[in-house]
């Protein structure tokens, strides 16, 4: 399996194919091992009233493996879906784990209170990083609600932090802790 799983991190440019079409990025830094199934994902979206739609091309023996990286979860046939990427403090994309914690790590020293310091242990404890991405064109309300749907499971069952790019960091309430907003000069 080649190297073919273009996160891109919060301050890094599009390349030319992508620049006609804005991304939105957030991200769960986790503390457990080990990423839950995308099963039980499934599973807590059903119970939210959320209707997950997963590709057909996906094995449902797959849907029980822990060491998946990436797939794509749709909330409404006429949309684009939710891409998920899982990367981890080992294996295989674990140069892409460490550059993520990396930069997020030199990001929050910039800051100096409480909630920084505290988003920074989240992200130097992480053992693994959840990324959705989505398509900013494309996305509507319940399409947002399904991507946050999918952080909450995350920062829930993993012991983990929210991050969304050009926002900031959010508590487990909901709160955001740390304002990472682009300044207006």
């Amino acid at each position: 399996m080649g190297k073919e799983l273009p996160i891109l991190p919060a301050a890094a440019q599009p390349s030319s194919s992508e620049q006609a079409e804005t991304f939105v990025y957030s991200r769960v830094f986790c503390q457990k091992e080990n990423s839950p199934p995308i099963r039980l994902l499934i599973d807590f979206l059903k119970a939210r009233g959320q209707t997950p739609i997963v590709p057909s091309n996906i094995d449902d023996a797959a849907l029980d493996e822990w060491a998946w990286v990436r797939i794509s979860l749709g909330y409404h046939r006429d949309r684009q879906p939710v891409q998920l990427f899982c990367v981890r403090d080992r294996g295989s994309y674990q140069d892409v784990f460490e550059q993520e914690q990396k930069q997020f790590v030199d990001l929050l020293t910039a800051y100096e209170d409480i909630e920084a310091t505290l988003a920074q242990e989240y992200v130097n404890r992480a053992r693994f990083i959840l990324t959705t991405r989505f398509s900013k064109s494309d996305m509507t309300e319940e399409g947002y609600d399904f991507n946050g749907w999918i952080l909450e499971f995350y920062q829930e069952q993993c012991n983990g932090i929210v991050q969304i790019d050009d926002q900031g960091f959010y508590s487990p309430k909901g709160d955001l802790i740390v304002d990472m907003a682009p300044q207006e000069e």
